[in-house]
């Protein structure tokens, strides 16, 4: 049975983990690559000697983690920095999403989901065969960024800015949940776009 491979991006803050959650609700494997890009920076891991010989030990806490708000800090206020940081986590996820899906498909699943913030900057759409976006107007995408990360309106904006433009990922959607109204909107959203991926999955494996 092929597996069909659905990805699931969206601007920071546009309710991407709400709408996994509830993709997930309905049985569908899903998996945050967020949780793959901390794995890949853990403690002891390959990833975060790399990322301290290029930062230095000034973005370590003092249990030897990973600092992410100093290294935050400086990578969102340079483009260089923020490119070698990509280059150290990006293949690391990469290599895991990867693995996941091959051991989802060898298991007879027919349909997966993976929510991949920066698909589009980082090239990935071509491995997915659909792709989700979600999108909210974007004074609700500042405000929910200044309240949940403490950061000033300044640097809420930069933040988002530092992502491709919303509306260039809405264009190349093949399904938009808009996550501006009601949870109860954003849901009936979802399930819809539920029942035309499980009638996609199911007109792959005939």
């Amino acid at each position: 049975m092929a597996l069909l491979r659905v990805a699931l991006t969206g601007g920071i803050a546009t309710g991407k983990t709400y709408v996994r959650t509830r993709l997930a609700s309905h049985g569908i494997p899903t998996l945050d690559a967020d949780t793959l890009a901390r794995d890949a920076v853990a403690v002891g891991s390959g990833g975060l000697a790399a990322v301290v010989a290029r930062f230095g030990p000034g973005i370590l806490q003092a249990d030897g983690s990973l600092n992410r708000k100093a290294l935050g800090a400086i990578v969102f206020g340079d483009p260089q920095a923020r490119a070698d940081l990509e280059a150290i986590v990006h293949p690391r996820v990469r290599e895991a999403t990867a693995a996941w899906l091959d051991r989802l498909a060898q298991s007879g699943e027919a349909l997966a989901i993976v929510d991949i913030p920066l698909l589009f900057e980082t090239g990935r759409e071509r491995e997915f065969d659909r792709v989700i976006v979600t999108n909210c107007p974007r004074g609700q995408q500042l405000a929910r960024v200044v309240e949940r990360d403490g950061l000033t309106a300044a640097d809420a904006e930069a933040r988002i800015d530092a992502q491709a433009p919303t509306e260039d990922k809405v264009r190349h959607a093949d399904f938009v949940i808009d996550t501006g109204g009601t949870f109860g909107d954003t849901n009936r959203q979802v399930d819809r776009v539920v029942e035309r991926l499980l009638a996609l999955a199911a007109a792959a494996a005939r």
